[in-house]
């Protein structure tokens, strides 16, 4: 009789879904994603829920794979002694592998008044709370958004295409990933849409209040609304369960994304730290990360020796409003190039990458194992330049 395996796989979003989609791939593999939401969230549409364009989620029913169970709960522990999860209901579920896919939200924030004015935006909660704050308020009222990363250029383009008085404190460098003269279309497109930007260290924030934000060099904005979107943080669920995470509480895995202390446990998105060198966040990314979990999952009930993870990842793409956007083209090493695309087809591109990030767990669903990505030896050479010891490719293990 042929044995049955279980896998638990710990959240619904683009890691968690694609790996549970790729691991129907054996019809004696049973998937269980836990996950709080009955609805997918598209969080590369988050920034367009706050403007109101989007609702930013997807009926579980089209992007999961036929079989795979859904349940709707919130892990509070994992028992790896026992191979359970405990449930917030109260029930303990068992695997025989488990896949830790917990995402991301916004970090705490340690600036004066920022955790109790200021509205973050990674989460759908907080991006529907805010739409219900804009939505609250006086379309003249100034709205300041803090941190100039995807997120913050995103919001800020949305809520000012609206036409409404819109700040952007920088605190550094608008688009940090930009290449500079992708750096000046991006900044010449919000200013068209009226966003002030301030940038430079003097634009760090140093306090929020009620009607205002105070920033490092002394000026005080008006600020009826105030968006954060400065820094992320992860659940802390790995280290109240008592494994091993970075510094930031990432689930520390081996190149092959198996928790470094128990091999029935890997973790895949945001949530992941491989050698402690955690890729960086995408959709895409995460996606890729939740395939390359599910193949470590499938190796190991194989018999087989899971491969270390290989993926390059050289675009980001910001929309700017509406109709414009900046896809910025990137080297190997993640720096960017002077090549990109911007304005109408920009916007096109940006729009096809947001398809596309729900598209693949689709195609995932219907043909399990389809997903792939493009390769680069950037990680391994610096690994080796680290002195990280990787696995071996993938073979039968003797």
């Amino acid at each position: 009789m042929t044995e049955h395996t279980e896998v638990v796989v710990i959240g619904g979003g683009y890691a968690g879904v694609m790996a549970a989609n790729r691991l129907t791939q054996r019809a004696d593999v049973t998937v269980t994603v836990i996950n709080p939401r009955p609805a997918f969230v598209a969080r590369l549409r988050l920034h367009q829920l706050v403007g109101g364009s989007h609702d930013a989620v997807v009926d579980y029913g089209k992007v999961l794979a036929k079989g795979v169970r859904l349940r709707l709960d919130t892990v509070e522990r994992i028992d790896a002694a026992r191979r359970g999860v405990v449930l917030a209901r109260g029930e303990t579920l068992t695997y025989d592998y488990l896949v830790y896919a917990v995402g991301s939200h916004s970090a705490e924030p340690s600036v004066p008044g920022a955790a109790e004015f200021a509205y973050p935006v990674a989460t759908l909660e907080a991006a529907q709370r805010l739409r219900s704050v804009v939505d609250a308020t006086a379309g003249t009222a100034a709205v300041t958004v803090v941190g100039a990363g995807p997120t913050g250029i995103e919001t800020a383009a949305e809520l000012a295409e609206q036409g409404r008085p819109v700040t952007l404190a920088c605190g550094g460098v608008l688009g940090a990933y930009l290449h500079p003269r992708a750096r000046r279309t991006a900044a010449k497109r919000l200013a068209a849409l009226g966003v002030t930007v301030l940038d430079g260290p003097g634009s760090k924030v140093a306090a929020v209040t009620r009607n205002a934000v105070r920033l490092a060099d002394g000026r005080e904005l008006p600020s009826e609304v105030t968006v954060w979107t400065v820094g992320f943080g992860v659940p802390d669920l790995a280290a109240r369960s008592g494994l091993s995470v970075d510094a930031v509480g990432r689930l520390l895995t081996d190149e092959t994304l198996t928790s470094v202390d128990d091999e029935r446990i890997v973790a895949a998105g945001d949530a992941s730290a491989p050698s402690d060198m955690p890729f960086r966040m995408s959709a895409y990314t995460a996606g890729c990360l939740g395939a390359h979990a599910a193949d470590t999952v499938l190796h190991r009930i194989a018999g087989e020796r899971p491969a270390p993870v290989d993926m390059s990842f050289r675009a980001m793409c910001i929309s700017l409003g509406r109709h414009t956007a900046v896809f910025q083209l990137g080297h190997e090493d993640e720096t960017a190039m002077g090549l990109y695309v911007s304005g109408r087809p920009g916007a096109k591109l940006k729009e096809i990458a947001c398809e596309a990030s729900v598209k693949h767990l689709v195609k995932e669903a219907e043909k399990p194992g389809s997903h792939s990505w493009p390769k680069g030896p950037l990680r391994r050479r610096t690994l080796e330049a680290k002195g990280v010891r990787q696995p071996a490719p993938a073979d039968r293990v003797a």
